[in-house]
């Protein structure tokens, strides 16, 4: 028996269970970088590998033997009776999920099931965040309760990554239309996803906006910051390097949002050292103030590069915005 887990937190507390089988722990990041469609597996692990590599500060090479071993993995599924697939609500569980869930679903399953963990409550915890959170015998507990994967998830979650990783977004407006119930979680996250598009009102997204507005509120360490963000928007599931990352894309531009104290330097285009967070604080500027009130517009005076999946945002006459009335797409043209 093979269980794969979203993160090292959650197999390491698997591993300290009585739980029969192998721990694996799914190490990527599908939420943040480059996702693009029409790649080969080579093609697709330097992608990713240079995503991983800028962005956490992890050697280059290190991160495609990473993804190199993930896939090997992966591909020892023959060996193992059944699989367990160990999941959360959020948009970045879901997309690693789906990721899987259409890998396998191009394999032969002949003789290994396929089953699937994925919860967004658990019985005693008012707020919750995930399985990383349960302690060994919370973990134990839910093993019992995993199900078979169905064909019809399969195939959701087929359509749900080819649309992921398509250049035009709509595709997933389209899919949240179809209905999403087989994988019940996959609706709400793919609405948040949408969400993180440039807003029509102030060219931000709803991660860099809800951690403006944070940081406006008088969150300014980054520590607290972190906790307050997970807190007012769960559905994303960000750690935070991906919360840091955002903020980076803000402070590092022509004309910053936000500044950040406590850095060198050196650091300030890095991936945040976990020992130094503490120390770090964000201050927001008289911009900033501006593009909050929706009197200014950060992607019109910064301009924009960036990946949402298969989207590369680059090009300020036919860009992808997210209109927060119509909760739809649309696109300036």
């Amino acid at each position: 028996m093979l269980h794969i887990h979203n993160g090292d937190s959650t197999a390491d507390a698997a591993k300290l269970t009585t739980l029969p089988g192998e721990h694996f722990a799914f190490r990527e990041a599908l939420i943040e970088g480059p996702a693009p469609a029409s790649l080969d597996r080579t093609e697709w692990r330097r992608v990713r590998a240079r995503h991983l590599s800028e962005s956490y500060g992890v050697d280059r090479e290190q991160c495609e033997r990473e993804l190199a071993d993930l896939e090997n993995k992966l591909a020892t599924f023959a060996e193992h009776e059944e699989i367990v697939l160990w999941f959360e609500h959020d948009l970045f569980c879901q997309l690693n999920l789906i990721y899987l869930l259409d890998w396998f679903g191009q394999q032969s399953l002949v003789k290994t099931k396929l089953s699937l963990i994925c919860i967004g409550e658990f019985s005693g915890k008012e707020n919750f965040r995930g399985l990383g959170g349960l302690d060994t015998s919370e973990l134990a507990s839910l093993f019992p309760g995993r199900r078979p994967v169905t064909q019809r998830q399969l195939e959701l979650a087929a359509s749900a990554w080819q649309a992921f990783r398509s250049n035009d977004p709509t595709k997933i407006q389209d899919l949240l239309q179809t209905g999403t119930s087989a994988l019940p979680f996959l609706g709400a996250a793919f609405t948040a996803h949408l969400r993180r598009f440039p807003s029509t009102n102030n060219g931000l997204g709803s991660v860099e906006m809800k951690s403006l507005e944070l940081v406006d509120s008088g969150l300014k360490n980054f520590t607290d910051l972190f906790h307050g963000f997970g807190e007012a928007e769960p559905i994303y599931g960000l750690g935070d390097a991906q919360l840091w990352l955002a903020l980076r894309r803000m402070s590092g531009a022509r004309q910053p949002l936000l500044t950040i104290a406590g850095l060198n330097g050196d650091d300030r285009g890095k991936a945040l050292n976990p020992d130094i967070a503490g120390n770090v604080g964000c201050e927001i500027t008289a911009l900033g103030q501006s593009v909050l009130k929706g009197e200014a517009d950060f992607v019109s005076l910064n301009g924009i590069d960036t990946w949402l999946g298969g989207v590369h945002l680059q090009d300020l006459e036919t860009l992808w915005r997210w209109d927060e009335q119509s909760e739809r797409l649309s696109r300036e043209i």
